[in-house]
């Protein structure tokens, strides 16, 4: 590979743009796109921004010598953390649901929230220790857990508002008929909106 071809290798393994990794950098979309069709070559200051910025070496930029740690360094790709996180955000809503089917007791709500937690947590570390398609994983994990995340949250404040019991899904109450589907419009506009955020930012990075 070379310069140019190291630098899209770099931008491609975190899953950025051109327009991202210029913002980062301080140049034009242009300049970067110039670089990876060699048809110019970066300053030195911004080879020394980039090497910061993907934690390699200006060696490895410049002539691709990789030190001892990047060459037995094995990337870790976010995304595997995605379906993690997926899982235990949906078992935390089908166990609170479940459970409070046949107890009707708060604890269905905290053992949800505790499941979704896990899933957060365990998508944060495996994002924060990773090293490969990190902005790609962000998105996907923002474009499926945002359901069940609000749901419950949503849901407890629904029941809380109109009849003082932490139930975790809306319940159709006679006094109230109006604001169960008032609910469905909150609920299905909240995460749209998130969806739509992060399809826009998907569809704009296509570099």
């Amino acid at each position: 590979m070379n310069i140019a071809d190291r630098i899209h290798h770099l931008r491609k393994t975190k899953g950025i743009s051109q327009e991202e990794l210029a913002d980062k950098i301080g140049v034009s979309r242009q300049s970067v796109s110039k670089w990876e069709s060699e048809q110019s070559v970066p300053d030195i200051d911004k080879i020394i921004i980039m090497s910061d910025y993907f934690e390699v070496t200006t060696d490895y930029i410049l002539k691709g010598i990789e030190n001892e740690k990047q060459a037995h360094e094995k990337p870790m790709n976010a995304n595997v953390f995605v379906s993690g996180a997926t899982f235990w955000s949906f078992v935390g809503l089908i166990v609170a649901s479940a459970v409070w089917y046949e107890k009707q007791a708060v604890i269905a709500v905290v053992l949800g929230l505790i499941f979704m937690a896990m899933g957060c947590l365990l998508f944060g570390i495996g994002y924060s220790n990773s090293n490969l398609n990190k902005q790609k994983a962000k998105r996907n994990f923002w474009l499926i857990n945002i359901w069940p995340l609000v749901f419950l949250p949503l849901s407890l404040v629904y029941n809380l508002m109109l009849t003082g019991v932490a139930a975790p899904y809306p319940a159709i109450i006679g006094n109230h008929v109006i604001a169960f589907p008032i609910f469905w419009l909150i609920y299905i506009a909240a995460c749209l909106v998130v969806v739509f955020a992060q399809t826009r930012r998907v569809g704009g990075s296509p570099h």
